[in-house]
């Protein structure tokens, strides 16, 4: 833990009544002033996570602590945690200004503070001048806006974000995400987003959790999460993979689909079996004798800005390519890529094993 955590999970287990554990021993550390996102399937956890940091639910066991303090049986009320719901949870009755001001009127704050507070939250949000505004006329991402402005208002060190997306238009939820980043990076406080949607993930966040059945599987930033994933799950759940078996020949050298190619990891075992991962985007069709895979195309769409090609090597190994070039059904062509575009995976490694065994490798003390 360092001085600029500000929440911190020590081995948090969370289980209700006699059902499986909902979250399983997790880890992690919140430092202020960045943009988390939980992502990951439905019933993975993450908003369990939220839950127990808002104070709505304690662990079962484990330490939730904020600001150094374990706080496990502390209320939401006692804490400095604002949530913004998937619905958003705005009163129908009241007007713009009434919402916003809601939380201030319950602590009886002096009525020219709150005319102050809430002015300044609706011009962080650019809602300026809608005050009278009511909720029933708002659009969606206006009533999102709303209730973020009822969040901030309260001046909270942390915001927490269940889904607020998920309910807009594909347009008006690109337009909020940047929107949602934007208004992180002004505020300077610590949002923690949760998510499904791996795009909207790897748009916004400082650092991502990827989370599946109720454990912590990868930490990281986006570019972390994307290029290096750590097993099979992170690889196929963010973004799109070709995940091939492969044979770790030796450092910097593996073997797939028949032949062996220059890589860049090491620290694995020679004739260990691998996972091998490549991008479709760090794939480029060549000539057939110019490829460094030979492949035969089976399908292709067009993706607006590129062609998204499913091909077969001789093993019968699918590969996807996201192309500029055309190709045709059934023609032979050829995959070029570069080493530092293939990814070895170890079976079923574990994101603390895959930490251990890069840094004993990069320190040069690893043991085959």
């Amino acid at each position: 833990m360092t001085n600029n955590t500000i929440i911190l999970f020590e081995q948090v287990t969370k289980q209700y009544d006699d059902d499986p554990p909902v979250l399983k021993e997790v880890s992690f550390e919140i430092e202020r002033g960045k943009f988390y996102t939980l992502l990951g399937p439905s019933g993975c956890g993450k908003t369990t996570i939220l839950r127990l940091i808002a104070g709505f639910v304690e662990p079962s066991l484990g330490k939730v602590i904020m600001n150094g303090k374990v706080v496990n049986e502390v209320p939401a009320n006692k804490r400095q945690v604002n949530t913004v719901f998937q619905d958003y949870a705005l009163f129908p009755h009241l007007n713009v200004f009434e919402n916003v001001a809601f939380g201030l009127r319950i602590k009886k704050m002096k009525n020219n503070e709150v005319d102050q507070k809430v002015k300044e939250a609706l011009r962080f949000v650019n809602l300026e001048g809608y005050e009278n505004r009511e909720i029933r006329e708002m659009s969606g991402g206006q009533r999102q806006r709303v209730a973020i402005a009822r969040a901030i208002v309260n001046e909270p060190e942390v915001i927490l974000l269940d889904e607020p997306l998920s309910a807009l238009d594909l347009k008006l939820r690109t337009e909020m995400q940047y929107e949602l980043r934007e208004l992180q990076r002004r505020l300077g406080i610590t949002f923690i987003f949760v998510t499904h949607d791996q795009e909207e993930a790897l748009a916004m966040s400082d650092e991502i959790f990827v989370l599946n059945n109720g454990k912590i599987e990868q930490s990281g930033t986006p570019t972390d999460i994307y290029d290096e994933p750590i097993n099979r799950f992170v690889a196929d759940f963010i973004g799109e993979s070709n995940i091939v078996p492969g044979i770790m020949i030796e450092d910097f050298s593996v073997q797939f689909a028949g032949k062996t190619f220059d890589c860049v990891d090491g620290g694995l075992n020679p004739n260990e079996a691998v996972e091998i991962v490549i991008r479709p985007e760090d794939m480029e069709i060549t000539k057939p004798d110019q490829g460094k895979l030979r492949v035969r195309v089976d399908t292709q769409l067009f993706r607006g800005v590129h062609y998204e090609i499913s091909c077969y090597d001789q093993d019968e190994n699918e590969w996807l390519v996201h192309s500029t070039k055309k190709a045709k059904v059934g023609e032979e062509i050829g995959l070029h890529f570069d080493p530092e575009a293939i990814h070895v995976m170890r079976h079923g490694e574990t994101e603390e094993e895959f930490d251990k065994r890069l840094e004993a490798y990069e320190e040069g003390n690893y043991e085959k």
